[in-house]
Parts: C-alpha cells; structure tokens; sequence
C-alpha cells in the first residue's frame, strides 16, 4: 500500500523516500534537493547514521537490514540503495558466492513487500560482468518477477555536474501499472567541472584532516594525480588509497605497473573536506567519527549532483505516470 495521494497532480506533492544502505545520505542528500523527503534511512556503519541525522529529518536506524522487522519500515514512494557492492567490485575479489552480494536480496524483498512506485539501486561496474553477466541477469530478473520493469544504466558520474570519472550502474526500477516501457538517462553535461572550479577557494587542510599513512606497492602501482584542469579519479573508501592533490608534482613512470613520486613540491593526498566536495557534498558538510571513517562514509556515498540528476529524471516521470493509476482506482478499472 503507498502513501501517495492526488496532490501530486499540481505538483505540489512531496514523493516519500526509504533509503537502505544509505550510508552519509548522498543520494537522499540529492534526492531532497529535487523535492523529495526521506522518511526513514538505515545503515550498519554507526558513523554514517550520525552524520545522516546531521543533516535529514529522517528516522535513521542503525543496524544490520537482516536484523530489522520490515513491519517496522514505513511505506514509501520510492526506496532506494546503493547495497554493498565490495564483492561486486573490479578492483577486488569478484567472487559470486560472496556472502555481501546476497544482501541485495534484502532491497529486493522489501520492494516485494512494500511496492512503492519506484526503486533505485547503485553498485559498481564490475557488477556488469561478474559470472559473465550471469549476476546482474539475476538481479533484473529478481526485481522484474516482482513487479517492475527496470532499466539499468552504466553512467560517468564526470558527465553530470561531479568533478570526478566515477563510473556506476544505475538500476531504475518503475512499477508495471505505471506503463513506463522505456527509460533514457539524460543526456551528459556539455561541460565538465574541473577539479579547479570544484576546489576554487579551499583553505589549505589541517595536518590531521589528510591522510599521511604509508604509501603501499598497490598505490604506486599507477599513477594517482590528475591537474587543475581534469577532472579527479574516483574517490575510494579507503583513506590510504585516496589521490594526490593537484598541487602535488607529477608522478613519474619507471616502468610497468612502477610510478615514483616527483621531486618539485609536496606530495599529499586529497583531505577529507577536499574529498567530500568532489563528491559533490556541500562544503559545510560535517562527517562523524575519526578520519579512516570520515573517508570512508565519503567514499562509499553516491555524488550527490549525479543523485539529483537521477531525482530529477525519476520525478518527471511519476508526475506524468501516476495520475493514469489513480484514474483507474476511481473507477474501479
């Protein structure tokens, strides 16, 4: 049963939002940009359920989805998540039987109960190909036996307003008696935000807001440093991994899979404020916990310009669907 009513055909309603794995929120930080509200978010990492209520009006439960009573969750318009996508990813072991892949059967089984109007789900790349496609098939397949028709999208966060080649699978799930056949993601930006539009004023950091761990073989296996006028690497969850400043000199290749640090200048990497604003957070935005976990929290996040993109295009299309639903359930159709 959904919370929606008629008001949404003068554009005035305000679409009610479930977030699972939601992290800092920044897909219901963008999600809240374009109109819609967060009624209820849920994470297992402590620290980000802290700093989600920094910022939203939302109830936000900490605590393992397995654990969690759905009866307890409220209904919603849409829900939303991007689940843990660590045994999904290129860079790590991509193993089918991983336990943390199953966890989106979780998302899965709650839009079974629930069946909002609309879901969206992140994860990375890397879930296109795992088991030779045979993975994300499965997925489809889970949330189309449940209702919806679904439309997944390999997108380039760099082309949609975020300083930042971060590439991502979007799936956007449309409920079947919406009559939506076909979706297009939005066409990329013309103009991409350099790393020195998105960074233009940034005091210099405080020691302790940087990373100065070790420097490991992996890290200097490739070079970690893009200019002023490109856009950044992805940001990455773990502190250690994180990128050099622009301001840092050049790497230098030695060989295959070899990279040295230059000599003219300081080498660092990017702070945790530095790393936020890439991701689109606000500049004022404050992380809980220490720094490892502030990171972290930042590096797991959806961009918060690439979510209002998706809000955007997903608003559009209830506003123009839904109406069709209602005129039904008046008649009796």
């Amino acid at each position: 049963m959904n919370v929606i009513n008629l008001k949404h055909k003068n554009n005035n309603y305000t679409y009610k939002l479930v977030s699972l794995f939601a992290g800092a929120g920044g897909l219901d930080m963008g999600f809240e940009n374009q109109g819609f509200r967060t009624i209820w978010a849920n994470d297992i990492d402590k620290d980000a359920c802290e700093t989600h209520r920094l910022w939203s009006q939302a109830e936000v439960v900490q605590g393992d989805i397995s654990t969690i009573d759905f009866q307890m969750i409220p209904n919603s318009d849409i829900i939303t998540g991007g689940f843990p996508c660590q045994g999904f990813s290129l860079a790590g072991p991509r193993k089918i039987d991983d336990k943390r892949n199953i966890l989106y059967r979780y998302f899965v089984k709650l839009v079974e109960e629930k069946q909002p109007y609309a879901f969206v789900a992140e994860n990375v790349k890397g879930i296109l190909t795992l088991g030779d496609g045979a993975i994300i098939e499965a997925i489809l397949e889970d949330f189309s036996d449940k209702g919806y028709n679904v439309f997944p999208h390999l997108v380039n966060a760099a082309d949609y307003g975020v300083p930042q080649d971060r590439w991502r699978v979007i799936m956007l799930g449309l409920r079947k008696d919406l009559e939506i056949t076909e979706f297009r993601f939005p066409e990329p930006f013309i103009k991409k935000i350099t790393l020195r539009e998105a960074l233009s004023g940034m005091p210099e950091p405080q020691i302790r807001d940087i990373c100065i761990g070790s420097y490991s073989s992996r890290y200097m296996s490739r070079n970690r440093k893009r200019g002023w006028d490109d856009v950044s690497y992805t940001i990455p969850a773990m502190a250690k991994q994180v990128t050099l400043h622009p301001s840092s000199p050049d790497m230098v290749k030695l060989g295959e899979d070899e990279w040295r640090f230059g000599d003219n200048g300081i080498t660092r990497r990017f702070s945790w404020q530095e790393a936020a604003v890439i991701q689109t957070f606000p500049r004022n935005m404050q992380f809980v916990g220490n720094l490892t976990s502030k990171y972290k929290q930042i590096g797991n996040a959806v961009p918060v310009k690439l979510a209002e993109v998706i809000a955007k295009e997903l608003k559009t299309l209830m506003n123009s669907h839904i109406n069709k639903i209602h005129v039904k359930e008046k008649v009796g159709v």
